[in-house]
Formats: structure tokens, sequence, C-alpha cells
């Protein structure tokens, strides 16, 4: 009599396989990271590491020490960047996770239920990693961020230079193209070093410029005043800056 093979049952076919047996879990935050690695890999499977370089490097050593091959994080604020950063350069595979895809741990929610429920959803698969570019590119984005902040700065504090010159009167903004080419950043930092003469300041006209010295003069007869006068030597170096933030290709 033959017997048929026994077939698996349908809660051990639908039941959840590890995908990575050496996964770990950060739960990021701002004083102290949370690190969370399987059970059985140590006997204090959940551990605090401060934010400090030091205690970072304590953190990369313990999950190496451990075995652990791929992390992963939640991309809270700023505080994962570095380490991120730091797990990334030790050879982890690090992925960020949303905190919308990570579904919040069931019962009383603390920094070691998420890390260890983040832990185990990443065992099993079940995250998914945000778009992080490579070193280089992040390299390039950052700084390309950082130019278009100094280009926006520059372009506000032009705006309060025009609106100082234009309550004492100061009409340069007629007369020239613009106040950031060569002509008007020569008038501009003589009226900072305290140069008020209108003639003096026409002297500073570049030749290129399409107005004359008499137009320059009236349009610098004003009513210089000390609380636009823009002495402060924090303006100073915006007006020595500002040529370098915003360049123009018109004659001035």
């Amino acid at each position: 009599m033959t017997h048929k093979a026994s077939r698996p049952s349908r809660s051990k076919k639908n039941a959840l396989q590890v995908v990575h047996p050496h996964a770990a879990a950060i739960d990021v935050g701002s004083r102290f990271h949370v690190v969370a690695i399987p059970p059985d890999h140590d006997e204090l499977p959940v551990r605090t590491f401060n934010t400090f370089t030091g205690d970072l490097c304590l953190l990369a050593d313990w999950l190496g020490e451990k075995k652990v091959t791929t992390v992963a994080m939640e991309s809270t604020g700023v505080y994962w960047i570095p380490v991120y950063e730091l797990l990334e350069e030790r050879g982890f595979d690090v992925i960020l996770v949303n905190a919308r895809d990570a579904k919040n741990v069931p019962g009383r929610k603390t920094d070691i239920n998420d890390a260890q429920w983040l832990q185990r959803l990443h065992a099993y698969g079940l995250l998914r990693g945000s778009f992080r570019p490579a070193q280089e590119l992040a390299s390039l984005r950052a700084t390309l961020r950082q130019r278009e902040r100094l280009l926006a700065y520059a372009a506000a504090h032009i705006q309060h230079m025009q609106k100082a010159l234009m309550e004492m009167n100061l009409q340069l903004h007629h007369v020239v193209t613009d106040i950031t080419g060569v002509t008007g950043m020569r008038i501009l930092r003589a009226i900072v070093s305290g140069q008020h003469d209108p003639v003096i300041l026409a002297e500073y006209r570049d030749p290129r410029c399409k107005a004359s010295e008499e137009a320059i003069r009236q349009a610098l007869s004003g009513y210089y005043r000390e609380e636009h006068l823009l002495r402060s030597p924090c303006t100073t170096v915006i007006t020595s800056m500002l040529p370098y933030a915003i360049r123009s290709s018109k004659p001035r």
C-alpha cells in the first residue's frame, strides 16, 4: 500500500521567510541612537549609542563584530547622515526607510520597540529603501544647493541695499543697469567706507557705464542718514562678496 507524500500545511507555506539573517536596524535620534540586531547574534541584541563621533565608531565596530551585513534606518531629519556615511564607509549595506513605509510598532511605543520592529521588518525583507545617490553625486548636490542658497541670500541683500538707498533718496539704480556691477559696487564700497560727496562718488564711474558722471552725481545727491548707511562689518563683507555671487555680462 503506497502512501502519498505529506504536503506542507498552508500555514507553513504562507509563513514569512527571513531574507536578511544578518540585518540590523537603528532608531535614529538627535542625542542617541538605539541599535537592534538579531536576538541570536548577541546576549544584548539592543544597545544605545550616543551621537558623538567616537560612539558612532563604537557602533560600527559592534555591528562588524556581530557579523551584521545590512542596516536599516529611518531618515529622521538630518540626524541620520553622520551614521549613514560612517556605516557606508565601513562597507555595510545601509538603506534609508521612509517613516510612512515602516508601520508603527504595535503596543507601547518606545525607542527600543521601534528599533526591534524595524529590525524585524528588515530581516523579512519588508522595507523599501529610499533613493540615496553615490557619495560623488551627493557631494555635487550639496554644492549646488549651497550655491543656490547663496544666490538667494545675495538677491535678498541687494533688495535691502536698494531699499536703504531709496530711503536716503539715492537714485543709483536709475543711472546704472545693476548696482552690483563694476560702477555700482565701487560706489557702494565708497559709501560704506564713509565717502558721501557725490562729486567724488561719480568719479568711480567705469568707462563702460552709459550714464555720465553728471547724471551719477545728481543721482547720488541725497540724505545720508546714519541708520541707513550700512556701516556694520557684516554689510561690508556682503558688499565685498556680492560680485562673486552674482555676475552679469552687461556693461556697467
